[in-house]
């Protein structure tokens, strides 16, 4: 019996298949390879090639792969094209969700780890953020992972499924090199990205009340991330039919896009380069940091990669790909 990565081709798909399977799981990755790459599907590990909306073939691929769990990563992801397209979103991630539920139900598939956002929380005004702060999400991006959540524990209170929602913050980072984040909607990759072409690294308004007006964000390596996720779906292996856990991933150290984006200046050697402050983007919230406490008291996880892990990781990756 196999557990079924949805998103498994994606950047951090990629890294929870790896993950599992270095803890002796059984795998199979489920992924419509819109922004998925299957040459990041490791070989030996079945890769269906199918969206979530597609309920034929999620009925096929549980039995087939006689899966007995899903981490359901699959998802829209971008905060600024959800305001755009919130229809879109809702679709993908509300509409998906429910009917990849629908499928496990009737499947007898129990288990469920879901990924969730810190953008559920919106801008709260905390310190650090706890599993209890209230939610308040500012974008139909944040609004649909939050909906994505009571929709997987009325499905665990419902047919007995044991489920855990996993917020998680900013990821970053590669655990080797060929599993770099390829997409330019992340900071330290958007900064990349624009050092490779002599640019100056942009800042999303500098006017946040924070001490140096820019965001700040709490960063999370992807290897500590799929570790994460691992950990979730071995805690519901043996957990008790109804169980909702919803955790943070977070490291609980805020680091401003200033601070992130000069690190990655220093480790690139490319100082002479100064950021570039540009119009805000609809949706950021000004301060979002993480108190990690519940999922280390629950699943015993706490995050082992420091910020200069990620970024020199992020940096190594982007030179092994570009050349």
């Amino acid at each position: 019996m196999s557990w079924m990565i949805t998103g498994g081709a994606g950047y951090i798909g990629a890294h929870v298949v790896r993950a599992m399977r270095a803890a002796g799981q059984s795998v199979v990755v489920y992924d419509d390879l819109s922004t998925g790459d299957a040459a990041r599907v490791p070989d030996g590990v079945p890769l269906v090639t199918a969206s979530v909306l597609d309920r034929a073939r999620l009925d096929a691929a549980l039995a087939e792969h006689r899966v007995r769990g899903v981490v359901h990563i699959a998802a829209k992801k971008q905060v600024g094209e959800s305001v755009e397209k919130p229809l879109l979103y809702y679709r993908e991630n509300v509409t998906g969700l429910q009917t990849l539920l629908g499928a496990m139900v009737d499947a007898g598939t129990e288990r469920l780890v879901f990924s969730s956002s810190a953008a559920v929380y919106g801008m709260p005004d905390v310190e650090t953020v706890t599993e209890d702060t209230p939610c308040a999400p500012m974008s139909p991006y944040g609004e649909t992972k939050l909906a994505g959540e009571w929709l997987v524990r009325a499905a665990a209170r419902a047919h007995g499924m044991r489920v855990a929602s996993l917020r998680y913050f900013n990821v970053a980072g590669a655990a080797t090199p060929e599993l770099g984040d390829p997409g330019t909607h992340n900071l330290v990759p958007m900064v990349l990205e624009r050092i490779e072409a002599g640019l100056p690294p942009l800042v999303f308004g500098d006017d946040y009340p924070t001490a140096d007006g820019t965001c700040v964000r709490d960063y999370i390596h992807v290897a500590d991330i799929a570790d994460a996720h691992l950990a979730a779906a071995q805690h519901l292996e043996t957990a008790a039919e109804g169980t909702g856990l919803t955790l943070n991933i977070g490291r609980g150290e805020g680091v401003s896009v200033l601070e992130m984006i000069d690190r990655v200046l220093r480790a690139t050697g490319r100082t002479e380069l100064r950021p570039e402050v540009v119009e805000r983007r609809p949706g950021d919230p000004a301060r979002i940091v993480a108190s990690a406490d519940r999922i280390g008291a629950q699943l015993g996880w706490h995050a082992s990669h420091d910020v200069d892990a990620m970024v020199a990781s992020a940096v190594e990756g982007r030179r092994r790909s570009h050349g």
